[in-house]
């Protein structure tokens, strides 16, 4: 006999069976209905891997007339397509066929194309499946032909059934009675991240190397946590995962957060992405605190350069230290909005000629620098006159207003005292 994963061999025959996704395949659900109804459109799934989309088709195709063909998508080619539209108005496809494509993100515009036509007449039904956001990777002329329904990332309860259903699968087909220390099956539920399949081969892997004893298979909760390590980590460098753990980061240091900001800080260190982490916080240092604690810059780009000094592990105490400071300063985004709002102008074209007493002396002759009437802040008290430096064109416009913070206020109360004594 050979062998079948146990992933394969447990996979859900009915709707009834697939695990989490009620909000669209629950009682009323609307991909439920329109399974059951028979009638189905071209269908797009978006979700997390592990999550039922591959489930959900073999059942949908189990409910039609036509030949299920699969391709995916990183290894498919066109000329696979041609092969399977051959099929079509013939004895082997007389209505059409069944696509399942996995992966599509990684078909390019002209093989997403290729399957337009067929999509058109109704002689294909596809159902294609995407780890990534359709709206950014799946063309237009594809998505305006298809429904798209997201698939949620599973939690431990909604794993925790498939687990013990696979624990007794595995007991029937080892013939021994299954004994697992407490809190081994939630430890796979929860360690898997939301993927069925990762639960599956943990299972699998406990069972087929449990220890044997009087006719039992004892499983350790040591092993479940050795077998299950980092399967929870979700993330892919080029993927949606990427960004959003990155603008999760930012964000739970923008909002102040120490624990959240170190949640995230510790999901893209433990899957070994030690610049991006970097980056956010560099980046933090002058978008969110900026002249509200300007030293914090200085302190975060020390603490940047310990941890590249020290590398993976050590260097998650540098950047923790970095985060935790950033998450607990006072903040200000007068940097960010100063700097934005003068690059709105400059491309709105809003520039003008320099200031003549701004130019350098390299296009006046030789000694004639004074005619230009520039004042030399140094020369005057408190080292500060009033002279114009931007455009005419922009004379007067402020791009940079003090934050209300105690370190930029101070500011304010000096400058204005000081330009009210010139004035």
């Amino acid at each position: 006999m050979s062998y079948r994963p146990l992933a394969d061999e447990i996979r859900p025959q009915s709707l009834d069976q697939v695990v989490g996704q009620r909000h669209i395949l629950g009682e009323g659900g609307l991909l439920r209905r329109i399974i059951e109804g028979g009638n189905i459109p071209n269908l797009v799934f978006y979700g997390p891997s592990g999550t039922g989309k591959t489930t959900v088709a073999n059942i949908i195709a189990k409910r039609t007339n036509r030949p299920l063909h699969r391709l995916n998508a990183t290894t498919a080619s066109i000329s696979d397509i041609k092969e399977i539209m051959a099929q079509i108005g013939t004895m082997l496809a007389p209505d059409g066929v069944l696509l399942y494509l996995d992966e599509i993100q990684y078909f390019n515009k002209k093989q997403q194309q290729s399957l337009l036509e067929f999509m058109e007449n109704g002689k294909i039904t596809l159902i294609a499946s995407t780890t990534e956001n359709p709206y950014f990777y799946v063309y237009n002329a594809v998505l305006s032909r298809s429904s798209v329904f997201e698939f949620k990332p599973l939690t431990a309860a909604d794993v925790l059934p498939a687990v013990e259903r696979a624990i007794k699968l595995m007991g029937e087909r080892l013939e021994g009675e299954v004994v697992c220390e407490d809190g081994v099956k939630e430890h796979i539920a929860s360690a898997c991240g939301g993927d069925v399949r990762k639960a599956m081969n943990a299972v699998e892997l406990l069972l087929n190397s449990a220890k044997r004893e009087q006719g039992k298979l004892l499983v350790t909760l040591a092993d479940a946590q050795t077998v299950a390590q980092r399967s929870a980590m979700r993330y892919d460098r080029e993927g949606d995962d990427h960004y959003d753990i990155a603008s999760a980061l930012m964000k739970s240091l923008r909002g102040s957060d120490p624990d959240a900001a170190c949640h995230y800080l510790a999901r893209l260190l433990e899957a070994g992405d030690l610049i991006t982490a970097i980056r956010r916080l560099l980046c933090s240092a002058s978008e969110d605190v900026g002249m509200a604690y300007p030293q914090a810059a200085l302190i975060v780009k020390a603490l940047v350069d310990n941890a590249l000094q020290l590398g993976l592990p050590e260097a998650r105490l540098p950047l923790a230290q970095a985060a935790i400071l950033l998450a607990t300063a006072p903040k200000s985004n007068s940097v960010y909005k100063a700097i934005a709002a003068a690059q709105a102008d400059i491309r709105k074209g809003k520039t003008g000629d320099y200031p003549r007493h701004l130019q350098n002396v390299h296009a006046d002759s030789a000694g004639m620098e004074r005619e230009q009437g520039y004042l030399y802040p140094h020369d005057f008290p408190n080292h500060w006159v009033r002279q114009q430096y931007l455009p005419d064109a922009l004379a007067g416009t402020r791009y940079y207003r003090y934050g209300d913070n105690k370190v930029e206020q101070a500011a304010k109360r000096y400058w204005d005292a000081l330009m009210g004594e010139k004035s």
